[in-house]
């Protein structure tokens, strides 16, 4: 345990290597490239750290049930912190419905479905803070990383790293923390080490804008219009903060061209929000006013890197965690909880052996059981959403008999259900809060059992269950904003 552990990066993913490796009495070194924080609270760090390393920092996010569930059990002094700072946490009884109330009783696995809402900034404000303070544990910053020093190549071996300024820093194991930008595993790649990469678009862009309540007001009820959904030309969602901030997040496809052109106006966003339901009301006059400027962000790609391909290590000292290993669309939300089950999956492989290869095939070993499976769920539904971004700038299409059955599956027999019975909402959030297997629930034979119910019920007696509108059709939305709807579909065509 007497290693030195040297991290390429102090963002989320660095601090939980840090959060993972420093209590098992290593030393981690994390070389930060930019400034510290600011001194202050959430609304300083909010206003003024300038993370470059972290391009999505002021984006809309939410932490799953997994994350927190690793903070409770292994850090309950940075929980503690987390909450002080005016994190909130959701629990399962926020998300249910008045249906799901009566039939609802709570059980203690329930405890596990809490989620954490902030702005990223503070969040991550008080996970830095917290490991700071942690014995062993140091962190440089505005050291920019220039390269790897290396030995051997059959397979390379990374003993440590060089910095700008000519400095070397040795180490016995370098993690790789540097988000999409690092540059590391094309170092290794160019050097000849095999690692292999599958990646693709996400077909998306990402745009956000942050709010605040006004002195003495609250959320909206919830319960009513959806305040997060899909129109499949357009995805929206408001996300709760702390300190009485919330944020917005619209996600564009690609082939959006002219929406995506204008909707960083804020004039615009505020507009384009407005004339859906469930986001109206976060936006009345007397509610919020808006705190920043809109935020966008694309070149979004979910990538898997292996370093282990066909289970024969391509280096050895040397382990990627976070976005520089595995980009996902954050349109799910789980990039901060990849990078914290990743931290505890390379200690337990590391602590398990002191050989490196072995160490590195228990780590590939890890990703492939907890992360790849959502890996692939969300790469087959960013696949369907770019398909349906198409489709809806096709007057010509038709959705075919098995499209129709699978839409209608989905939406008057799993949607229904779901809305319906809180067991089966409970086993859907597991899945999608990565506390088991994404689609286990859905092949148990009593899960199916009450989807089929629910999907053979006539619409007529299961009317109330349906969610209102979400939202207005493409036309109506894009002429309230002054777009013409015509332009994009006359271009794809002509394309």
């Amino acid at each position: 345990m007497d290693e030195h552990v040297v991290v390429i990066g102090a963002g989320m993913a660095g601090l939980w290597s840090a959060l993972t490796l420093a209590p098992t009495g290593r030393r981690v070194t994390l070389l930060d490239r930019d400034p510290p924080p600011p001194p202050g609270d959430g609304d300083a760090a909010f206003a003024g750290w300038a993370h470059r390393g972290v391009t999505h920092l002021r984006h809309s996010h939410a932490f799953l049930a997994r994350l927190r569930g690793i903070i409770r059990d292994e850090h309950p002094a940075l929980l503690e912190a987390i909450g002080a700072a005016g994190c909130r946490e959701l629990g399962l009884d926020g998300m249910l419905t008045d249906r799901h109330r009566r039939k609802w009783t709570p059980r203690p696995e329930d405890a596990d479905l809490v989620v954490l809402t902030s702005r990223r900034t503070t969040l991550e404000l008080v996970i830095r803070r917290y490991v700071e303070a942690l014995p062993g544990v140091d962190i440089r910053t505005e050291c920019f990383v220039e390269g790897l020093e290396t030995s051997g190549d059959s397979p390379i071996r990374v003993t440590g790293l060089r910095l700008s300024g000519g400095e070397t820093v040795p180490a016995d194991m370098v993690v790789d923390a540097g988000g999409r930008t690092s540059s590391a595993t094309e170092q290794l790649t160019d050097m000849g080490a095999p690692i292999t990469e599958t990646a693709e678009d996400a077909g998306i862009l990402y745009f956000t804008r942050h709010y605040r309540l006004l002195a003495g007001q609250d959320e909206p009820p919830r319960g009513g219009a959806p305040a997060t959904g899909d129109l499949g030309f357009i995805k929206f969602g408001v996300f709760p903060g702390d300190s009485g901030c919330f944020s917005i997040t619209l996600c564009v496809p690609e082939i959006e061209l002219e929406l995506r052109k204008t909707i960083v106006k804020p004039e615009v966003f505020d507009g384009l929000c407005r004339e859906i339901p469930g986001m109206r009301p976060w936006l009345e006059p007397e509610r919020a006013e808006a705190v920043s400027k809109v935020f966008g962000m694309g070149d979004l790609k979910s990538r898997w890197r292996t370093l282990a391909p066909h289970g024969q290590p391509a280096v050895l000292g040397f382990f990627s965690i976070g976005d520089s290993l595995i980009r996902t669309n954050p349109l799910y939300g789980r990039g901060c909880t990849f990078a914290a089950v990743s931290a505890t999956l390379l200690r337990d492989a590391i602590n398990g052996s002191p050989d490196p290869a072995t160490r590195l095939l228990a780590y590939e070993a890890g990703l492939r059981r907890e992360i790849l499976p959502f890996f692939e769920a969300m790469q087959k539904d960013d696949r369907s959403a770019v398909r349906r971004a198409r489709q809806a700038l096709d007057p010509a299409y038709r959705p075919s008999l098995r499209s129709r059955i699978l839409r209608s599956f989905g939406e008057d027999g799993v949607a229904i259900a779901i809305r319906s019975d809180p067991d089966l909402l409970r086993a859907a959030l597991r899945g999608f809060h990565m506390l088991e297997h994404p689609s286990d629930w859905l092949k148990r034979p009593a899960t199916l059992g009450k989807i089929l119910l629910a999907w053979m019920t006539p619409r007529a007696a299961k009317a109330d269950v349906y969610p209102p509108k979400a939202g207005p059709d493409r036309d109506t939305l894009l002429r309230a904003i002054g777009l013409d709807p015509q332009l994009d579909i006359a271009r794809v065509a002509a394309g």
